[in-house]
């Protein structure tokens, strides 16, 4: 696992008391492991300003106990009938889980070290 932030550097973007009662360093190790498995690109050091501002997000979310949730079973199809001839049906995705707003945007932030490069240098022998 990469260490992308600490403990300093959420608090210099969140401000103090930004993981009420969770567990600061759990929420930054839960952060940068959820960085570590996305990010598939080099990262230059000093890490950039939107990895460590995504990380914090992350890490805010980690400390309310909302990054990493439970999964159960998807529901692939649900249809209630009321009456005769009406009816609503619901159809998950398999796999799909919702994510808050704050997770969509550590998303965007890291959205450029997240896809691979598409250059391969390839060199005869």
């Amino acid at each position: 696992m990469t260490d992308f932030i600490t403990v300093a550097d959420v608090d210099q973007k969140l401000g103090q008391g930004w993981a009420g009662s969770g567990d600061v360093e759990l929420s930054v190790a839960m952060a940068n492991a959820w960085l570590t498995a996305r990010i598939k690109r080099t990262v230059p050091v000093p890490v950039p300003d939107a990895i460590v501002t995504a990380g914090a997000q992350v890490a805010k979310l980690a400390a309310e106990n909302k990054l990493y949730k439970d999964t159960g079973k998807e529901v692939l199809s649900k249809t209630v009938s009321a009456q005769a001839g009406t009816s609503t049906s619901k159809t998950y995705a398999e796999g799909s889980v919702e994510l808050s707003a704050a997770e969509n945007f550590a998303l965007d932030l890291i959205a450029p070290w997240v896809r691979r490069s598409g250059t391969v240098l390839l060199k005869r022998v």
